[in-house]
Order: C-alpha cells, then sequence, then structure tokens
C-alpha cells in the first residue's frame, strides 16, 4: 500500500469476481457450486430441496462425488473446472449471456468499486482490466465523477479500441477481456477462452511493459488471461511498477499464480503475493494512506444505507416474531494487545506463536501484531523480531463490520474462551468452527441427546469414521454489533477424498427430519449451553485478557406494520 501511495498513476488492477461479491455478485467460486447443483439435480432426478443447502460440508462432497464420477468434467478443484462446468450446464452461448445477466441484475455499488473510481478521479490509477461481465466500474465513475462519459469502456466488439485509447492516454480506461454481458462476443467456457480475441489480450501485454499490474479478486483460472501475464515477462522491462497479487484467505493460490510471481521473482521484477481479508478492506486501506481524494461518493453510500430498529421483546402471547433467528449478541473487550515488529504475515506471527510453545492468541494486520496473552510471552515470542513499540490497540467497530483481521482474532479468542468454560473442542475450518463435546456421556448433554437420540457414534461399515453432534459457530456483524451464528450439525473425524460422499450420505440420512420444532430445539439447546457472562480466552493475571459475555437469547423478527 505505501508503494501503491508514492507510484500514481504507474500500476493497473486487473479484477476478477471475487472483486464484485460484496455487490452481491456471486463470485466464480460461488458459481461452480451452482452448476454442480444444477447438473446433480438434473442427472440424478434428484429433489432440489435436497441439495439446496450449498454451505453445507456434506452437501459439497456429495455433489463433489457425482461430479468426480463423470468421465466429461475435470475432477474437482482443477483450474479449468468453472469453464467446463458452465458449458456443461449451459451449452449455448445464449442461455450463457442469460444466466449472467440474472447474476448481476441486482448488484448493488460497495464499497471496493466506489473507492477504485476515486483513485481513478485522483489519477493514482488511470487502466482497469476486468474478467468481470458487470457494469459497477461504469455505476462507481458515474457516481464518482457525476456523469457518465468520463470513463471509456472497451469490450470485445471492438478491441482495437484499447490500443488507440491507451495510446491517446484518454485515461481513465476500462478493458473487458471477456466481454460484456450486453455483447455478443460473451467469453465464457473452455473453447471460448481459448480462441479469446488475441489482439484485446496483445493490448495487455503491451499495457504490462509500460506499467505495474495489482491483481484483486481473480483465481488465475483462464489460461488465455495467464498467457498474457507470462508473456509480458518475455517483453524487455516488463511490469515497470511491479506484479502484486491480492489473495484472499489461508489456502494457497493456484500453481500457475505461483509459478508467475516466480518467474517474476528471478525476472527482477519486484511483486509478491498480498494476503487481504477482502476487496473492499484493502481500498480502505488504500483509501488511508492517500488523504487528498474526493471521497464524497464514499460518504454519501455510508450515510445511504438502510436502517432497521430493533424489535421489542417477545411477550409470549400474541405477536410473537415471524423468524427465530440463530444469532447471539456477543459483549467483546474493548482492548487488545498491539505490538510493532519486524515479522511479516499472519501465518509468520503465529508460526513464532507455535514454535515458542507460548499462550497466546495473535494475528498480524497493518498496525502490527495484535492479540491477548501474557506481557512476557509477548515479549519471549517477539523480541528476535525487534519490538519497536508495545502497546494497546482498541478495536474500531468499522474494523469490525467485513471479515478484518481483528475481527478473525476476536473469533479465535472466543473459540478458546467456549472450549474452556463449555466442556467442548473445536474443529478448526476456514469458514467457521466447529465445537463438538469433549464428553458426549457427560450429563451436561441430556439435553442435546433428548432432541438426537445419540450425540456420537461411528458410520456404520466405516469404524474409522467417527461422528458427532455438534454445532457451528462463527462471528457476524449486524444490527451494529457483532453476533455468535450458531449452525447445529454433523461432525466428522477421519474423513478422505473417497469418503466425503459416505458422510454426506450418513449426515443427510441423520437430519433429514429435522424440521422447524427440531431446529428450533436445537438452538436453544446450543444458545443456552453456549452463553456466559465472563468467558474467559485464557485465564492469566498479567497482560492482556479477553472477556467475553454471550447472550442466551436468540435474535429474531417481528412483523412490522407499515
Amino acid at each position: 500500500m505505501r508503494r501503491f501511495a508514492l507510484r500514481p498513476g504507474q500500476l493497473m488492477w486487473l479484477l476478477g469476481a471475487g472483486a464484485s461479491v460484496s455487490a452481491g455478485i456471486p463470485s466464480a467460486w460461488d458459481m461452480i457450486w451452482q452448476f454442480k447443483q444444477t447438473l446433480f439435480v438434473a442427472q440424478r432426478k434428484a429433489s432440489p430441496q435436497s441439495v439446496a443447502d450449498l454451505g453445507n460440508p456434506a452437501i459439497r462432497a456429495l455433489l463433489d462425488s457425482h461430479i468426480a464420477s463423470s468421465e466429461r468434467l475435470p475432477s474437482p478443484g482443477s483450474p479449468d473446472e468453472y469453464a467446463a462446468l458452465f458449458e456443461a450446464t449451459y451449452p449455448v452461448e445464449r442461455d450463457r449471456t442469460t444466466f449472467i445477466q440474472g447474476m448481476i441484475s441486482g448488484a448493488k455499488l460497495a464499497y471496493g468499486h466506489l473507492a477504485l473510481a476515486s483513485l481513478l478521479k485522483a489519477g493514482h490509477t488511470q487502466l482497469v482490466w476486468t474478467t468481470n461481465f458487470d457494469h459497477l466500474i461504469e455505476d462507481a465513475c458515474a457516481r464518482t465523477y457525476g456523469t457518465t462519459g468520463t470513463l471509456s469502456v472497451v469490450a470485445l466488439d471492438a478491441p482495437e479500441l484499447a490500443g488507440q485509447l491507451i495510446g491517446a492516454q484518454k485515461w481513465p480506461i476500462a478493458v473487458k477481456l471477456h466481454g460484456d454481458f450486453r455483447s455478443r462476443r460473451l467469453k465464457n467456457t473452455t473453447d471460448e477462452l481459448r480462441q479469446q480475441d488475441a489482439a484485446l489480450r496483445q493490448q495487455l501485454v503491451d499495457a504490462c511493459r509500460r506499467s505495474g499490474l495489482v491483481v484483486a479478486g481473480y483465481s488465475g483460472r483462464d489460461d488465455s488471461v495467464m498467457d498474457a501475464l507470462e508473456t509480458a515477462l518475455n517483453q524487455p522491462g516488463g511490469y515497470p511498477g511491479g506484479l502484486f497479487w491480492l489473495h484472499r484467505g489461508s489456502d494457497p493460490p493456484l500453481g500457475r499464480v505461483i509459478r508467475l510471481l516466480q518467474r517474476a521473482s528471478d525476472a527482477g521484477v519486484e511483486c509478491g503475493l498480498v494476503r487481504i481479508e477482502s476487496f473492499d478492506e484493502i481500498l480502505r486501506d488504500l483509501v488511508r494512506l492517500l488523504p487528498a481524494l474526493d471521497t464524497s461518493a464514499l460518504n454519501a453510500l455510508a450515510t445511504g444505507r438502510s436502517r432497521v430498529s430493533g424489535a421489542p421483546e417477545p411477550s409470549g402471547q400474541r405477536g410473537w416474531p415471524l423468524i427465530r433467528l440463530n444469532g447471539l449478541a456477543v459483549t467483546i473487550p474493548a482492548n487488545c494487545r498491539k505490538l510493532v515488529c519486524t515479522i511479516e504475515g499472519v501465518a509468520a506471527a503465529r508460526s513464532a506463536v507455535a514454535e515458542a510453545n507460548a499462550r497466546l492468541i495473535v494475528t498480524r494486520t497493518q498496525a502490527g501484531v495484535l492479540g491477548f496473552g501474557s506481557d512476557a510471552e509477548f515479549r519471549r515470542v517477539f523480541d528476535p523480531f525487534g519490538i519497536t513499540a508495545f502497546d494497546l490497540a482498541t478495536f474500531e467497530k468499522r474494523r469490525l463490520r467485513y471479515e478484518s483481521g481483528e475481527r478473525g482474532l476476536l473469533r479465535d479468542a472466543l473459540v478458546e474462551a467456549l472450549c474452556a468454560a463449555k466442556n467442548v473442542r473445536a474443529i478448526r475450518r476456514r469458514s467457521a468452527d466447529l465445537l463438538v463435546p469433549v464428553d458426549p456421556a457427560d450429563s451436561a448433554w441430556d439435553g442435546l441427546r433428548a432432541i438426537t437420540h445419540q450425540t456420537t457414534g461411528t458410520v456404520p461399515k466405516h469404524p474409522d469414521l467417527k461422528w458427532h453432534e455438534g454445532v457451528g459457530v462463527r462471528l457476524d456483524w449486524a444490527d451494529d454489533g457483532l453476533w455468535l451464528l450458531l449452525d447445529p450439525k454433523i461432525v466428522f473425524e477421519g474423513v478422505t477424498d473417497a469418503t466425503k460422499a459416505i458422510t454426506a450420505d450418513f449426515a443427510r440420512e441423520r437430519t433429514v427430519k429435522r424440521y422447524n420444532r427440531d431446529l428450533d430445539r436445537l438452538i436453544d439447546f446450543w444458545a443456552k449451553r453456549l452463553a456466559g457472562e465472563a468467558l474467559l480466552a485464557l485465564s492469566i493475571g498479567d497482560g492482556i485478557d479477553a472477556r467475553f459475555a454471550v447472550g442466551k437469547n436468540t435474535a429474531f423478527s417481528k412483523l412490522v406494520q407499515p
């Protein structure tokens, strides 16, 4: 971010589907699961309701098993999975265009695109390439500039226009590498991507010889685009402003992305894989470093958000809420420890803690290492990395509204506190933590047994597959506060790729008849079980501990007469 602030106009952007997720448009990853779901229902003649919950790992394992059994489709996780599934689901180009139009029709401008438009207006960036079909860049620029005539947009219908506009420096410019959903030359299947317009692709190569590139929300699945990025490395002086690949999540990027960055590094290009929480967050951080920006459109976005009011407490008489929700209000600690040192990245900070066998809960943000634990432990672990500041950090609401490093730290600490106080153990997952009883035979779990009849066991004919009645937990923001979301589910241990389908079938059979009454009882049980007023993550005598309070009453909705 500091490099970007010092290089006005030297860095272009390449946006993929991940940059539009917060605007309400499914990412390529989300659409992959929709395609698998559609193919499964059609080919297995299954009920759509049986695979409706795409967030359920058991459902995903079932869909993956079906796709893996096909001889025509690539194996799950393959780089060309998206294009192949799209073409298999909708073989006719007109239908693919209609599908894309439906996906983007309800898009609403989010922070990231408006912030990018502010960068364009200020000249901090001048050229944006995108593989997306949406019109968010155009809408953001129209709102930021106050007119629709400033941004020049190039699609596949007129590839030669890109070279003309770039040569004449008619900034700002947006180039749609895969076309616009209104374009007759929409590209989004394997053959179409392979035959993508050579002239437009060459414009990308030429631009990478003159400028650096920031890649955001793009997985690197398209051979045509990746070929162009690699070709630019073969040119003298390619990427003079650097090549920075923004990557969300803890999983590694695709192998081709890693190879591209390695080649760039070997060629002497300043480059790197930059771990981020989201496209919106990284743009927020950039805006903070560029105080001269026109942020009027961003400010209007914040003040224009819809507001909701809290419903009154149910009386138990007439007028009960329409829907019982699965969120428990959480009170969080006000502060955590903050120290500044040379250690880089979340993974490195946590590895240092693990190698020192220290009782610390930490993360790494732009502000420094944040965490909970004994001051002596913090110094023991991080002194070798040259501590230059040892202070407190206050949790800011604006940083808790999205998946920031601070919110991830609070989630980790809250799970530790629940494990310490509630006789549960955690099985870590990327999107949510799974909690299961430490001792299922304990009388504390009698209420769970009364609902489910059995709390643990092994899958029939598969003694190595152990299952537990458990609950998925994660933190989310709503109604100006953090909530602990509860998702009762079957939790498995010992699952392999070969047994995913087996566990999916078992989980579906065990939960298929859990209708509203049983789900209500399960959420009620877990809400009361996990509630508490003084939940401590570490129970230490010095330093900064994480103290939480979790309410026992779930959120609810209520019909409000207009």
